[in-house]
């Protein structure tokens, strides 16, 4: 691999649950791989798999629920997807249902169907989730009352407002909550157990063609993680808060990502785990977002990862 090979890399949209990647480029981890990497923010994360597809970009992180999606797709009318994920990161949910005063003892999801519930807009994963953790206690998720369509700052503020009881949100919006002494944490859905939720995805062209630069992302990545479980939350938030964070409170920064830390959503090795993929893909079955199963060996290449990390 050259020493100097580029490759662009996008990002969805700026979240705290991200922190592992922004670490990584923060602490020069894929320059050390001989990977000189350009981040793009495309805001809309459907764009991502369009540059992907133009050539625009060599590889995205992003939810394995698109390479999921579009495997489906692809099935429905006898094709094949070009698209891959590889090297895990996010394999925990990273959503919390804040609720307004102290959580009451004895606090069950099913308890839901007396409370008003703000979901999430922004992505549909969280709300696909839970309610496959619905109906695995055998509640309909069509008998909790919720507010749909509002972002989750929206949502905050209502709950605020004694409007809704309890609002979806992931980091910093949850630790913002509780600091100003509005709600507190009554169920983190990363308690579902493993989910996919990030991951590195590119097109299986690209991956044969810069497959040397995509292993050294993945040694990075398990770089950084390494890192990341052995260092204070304080000093995490201090390393990417300056370049990445730069309008976020670095308090809040570093409760949310001790939040997240203590919650085990991220990874201690980039090989992505068959059961946070099948979680994940039940989800979105029951939801009714993909009409058949591609599976886990259809989306995921546990090859690049076997070869990047038996090498390092």
């Amino acid at each position: 691999m050259s020493a100097s090979t580029r490759l662009i890399l996008q990002e969805p949209f700026r979240a705290v649950f991200y922190t592992p990647f922004y670490a990584a480029l923060a602490r020069d981890a894929f320059a050390r791989q001989g990977v000189d990497v350009a981040l793009i923010t495309v805001g809309e994360p459907d764009r991502a798999v369009a540059n992907l597809l133009s050539g625009a970009a060599d590889l995205a992180w992003s939810g394995p629920m698109r390479v999921i999606r579009d495997h489906a797709a692809a099935q429905v009318t006898g094709g094949t997807s070009p698209l891959v994920s590889f090297g895990a990161v996010v394999m925990g949910d990273p959503f919390v249902l804040m609720g307004r005063g102290p959580k009451p003892a004895g606090f069950a999801l099913g308890d839901l169907t007396r409370l008003r519930l703000g979901t999430v807009s922004e992505v549909p994963t969280p709300w696909w989730c839970l309610q496959d953790d619905l109906r695995r206690i055998g509640v309909d998720p069509a008998a909790v009352p919720t507010t749909q369509g509002r972002s989750m700052r929206e949502n905050a503020e209502a709950l605020e407002r004694g409007e809704i009881d309890l609002a979806q949100v992931f980091e910093p919006f949850a630790s913002e909550l509780e600091a100003r002494g509005v709600a507190t944490a009554w169920h983190a859905q990363a308690a579902r157990g493993p989910t996919s939720y990030t991951a590195f995805y590119a097109t299986r062209e690209r991956v044969a063609a810069r497959r040397e630069a995509f292993k050294g992302m993945v040694r990075a990545m398990a770089e950084t993680l390494a890192w990341l479980h052995a260092t204070p939350p304080a000093e995490i938030a201090a390393t990417v808060g300056p370049r990445f964070f730069e309008a976020l409170d670095p308090t809040l920064l570093a409760a949310g990502i001790a939040r997240y830390r203590a919650l085990g959503i991220w990874m201690t090795t980039p090989r992505f785990p068959q059961a946070a993929f099948d979680r994940l893909q039940a989800a979105m079955l029951g939801a009714g977002a993909i009409a058949r199963a591609p599976g886990f060996a259809a989306c995921v290449d546990t090859a690049i990862e076997a070869e990047a990390l038996s090498a390092a």
